[in-house]
């Protein structure tokens, strides 16, 4: 009977343990991590005009990066904005700069834009995730990132000017 008692108790055991391990296996952790998409935020708002008659082309909500991180950043990592919405770049000098498409998600348009509000340039369709170099052809002081395309419905050309204003 003690003999008995025994097994039992092993099986038992022996059960219980089994039950641990597939209670252990059944404990799913995530795979992936959930993250926030980053949204836009309206910090001012920009016009975008021809040069000779001074008509407004567009009026773009825009979202301004003017610090170290967020001219690293842009627009990386978001999934879209509004037709009418606008990343400007403020840097504190006028220099030749160059942008690429690392961690973009949608095709942009980019417009190099000197001190005294002129557009320099437009590199047009830029394409997502593409690290190739994409340069000013003169010295820029702004630069805006709007959708692909939109530069050429609106008809904006090198030597149209943008003038912009802050919340």
């Amino acid at each position: 009977m003690n003999l008995n008692y025994q097994r039992s108790f092993l099986m038992l055991c022996f059960g219980i343990g089994l039950l641990n391990l597939t209670a252990c296996k059944e404990d799913k952790k995530p795979t992936s991590v959930k993250t926030e998409a980053i949204r836009f935020e309206k910090e001012g708002e920009l016009q975008l005009k021809k040069a000779d008659t001074d008509s407004i082309l567009m009026t773009l909500a825009i979202e301004i990066a003017d610090d170290d991180y967020q001219t690293q950043t842009g627009l990386m990592y978001r999934d879209g904005m509004k037709t009418d919405q606008g990343m400007l770049f403020v840097f504190p000098d006028e220099d030749y700069r160059s942008f690429y498409m690392k961690n973009t998600k949608f095709p942009l348009d980019i417009i190099y834009i000197a001190e005294d509000k002129s557009i320099v340039n437009i590199q047009k369709n830029a394409q997502p995730m593409n690290e190739t170099s994409l340069p000013s052809r003169g010295p820029a002081k702004y630069v805006l990132e709007v959708n692909a395309g939109l530069t050429d419905t609106w008809g904006l050309e090198a030597g149209d000017v943008m003038s912009f204003d802050t919340n």
